[in-house]
């Protein structure tokens, strides 16, 4: 009973306090939307090219590996609470110890080789998401990223469109490494957006990037003024889109669908509705995209952007 006659105990309203954390903690697992198929991705898209589930795979390896950190420490927590707490012990100054080296080795050790599987694992599927060597693309997009949207320029041999990517003035921005892949004598068309722009099926903002299902497509990333990101949801992956360096990657598609893509770096005040579309179809439906596009007049290419700088030039090598 407590000192003022009432049986209730004053551990009571914490205990009440730890149920209504629990409680909330519950409703926010289960109100996420989130099915058990959903659960192994741990927040992430289902993947849609070929390449993402090697980034799914590196990214459930993190949360796995700190999973275990957490539950080491947790429990070492854990453990010192309730097998060394004053009350079970009756001592009021525990015994201290000082420069144990197998333990402070330990405390160096450990972290030294965790951080060093991480980062092989990372440099190795970055390594290998980055190389532009192992497969040549079977289409190649030059996405144009400016303040607040984006353009496409289709590197392709599109009946009723003239002229040669390679010696397009508007994409001299473009170094000679990433023109060497280009088609020859490939006139090209080009879409372009602003964030007004609407997806006619989805009706999501932004301008809609065509994709061809199954086949290798590479982005070739050039910016008119700003760092912008350019990033597709469900491909897993996102790069910089740098004024006077020009970035690339490459994925194939393996899904049919429309999929929101965003800049996913901060770039002003409109960042926000620097938003795009990518439409992946069959090869047959994307061809006829393009002629579409020719049809409407919307032949040759937009300006690519800044060109390379001198000391980019100079780092640029012969080989991708």
């Amino acid at each position: 009973m407590s000192p003022n006659g009432s049986d209730r105990s004053p551990r009571r309203p914490m205990r009440r306090k730890l149920l209504q954390a629990m409680t909330a903690g519950l409703v926010l697992a289960t109100a996420t939307g989130c099915t058990y198929k959903d659960f192994p991705r741990l927040g992430m898209p289902t993947p849609t090219t070929e390449e993402a589930p090697r980034i799914l795979s590196l990214w459930q390896g993190s949360w796995a590996a700190a999973l275990a950190v957490g539950v080491l420490v947790w429990g070492l927590i854990i453990w010192s609470a309730i097998f060394h707490r004053r009350s079970r012990t009756k001592i009021e100054v525990p015994q201290q110890t000082r420069y144990n080296m197998p333990i402070e080795a330990l405390y160096t050790v450990v972290p030294l080789i965790i951080v060093s599987v991480l980062f092989y694992f990372t440099a190795r599927d970055e390594s290998k998401l980055l190389s532009l060597t192992d497969k040549k693309p079977d289409v190649t997009v030059n996405v144009v990223a400016f303040q607040w949207s984006w353009g496409f320029n289709y590197v392709e041999n599109v009946d009723g469109s003239t002229g040669d990517a390679k010696t397009d003035k508007n994409l001299a921005a473009i170094p000679d490494r990433f023109k060497k892949e280009f088609p020859a004598n490939a006139g090209g068309v080009y879409d372009v957006g602003t964030p007004a722009t609407r997806n006619p099926q989805t009706h999501n903002p932004g301008p809609t990037l065509w994709l061809p299902k199954g086949e290798t497509v590479r982005f070739v990333l050039t910016s008119r003024d700003v760092i912008h990101s350019f990033w597709v949801l469900p491909f897993l992956m996102k790069q910089d889109v740098i004024p006077g360096h020009t970035n690339a990657f490459q994925v194939t598609p393996n899904r049919e669908g429309t999929f929101r893509g965003k800049c996913a770096e901060l770039c002003g005040v409109d960042h926000s509705r620097m938003l795009f579309n990518v439409k992946v179809v069959s090869p047959e439906r994307y061809q006829q995209h393009l002629k579409d596009l020719a049809k409407k007049g919307q032949t040759g290419y937009i300006p690519a952007g800044i060109a390379q700088t001198s000391h980019e030039k100079n780092r640029e090598t012969n080989n991708l």
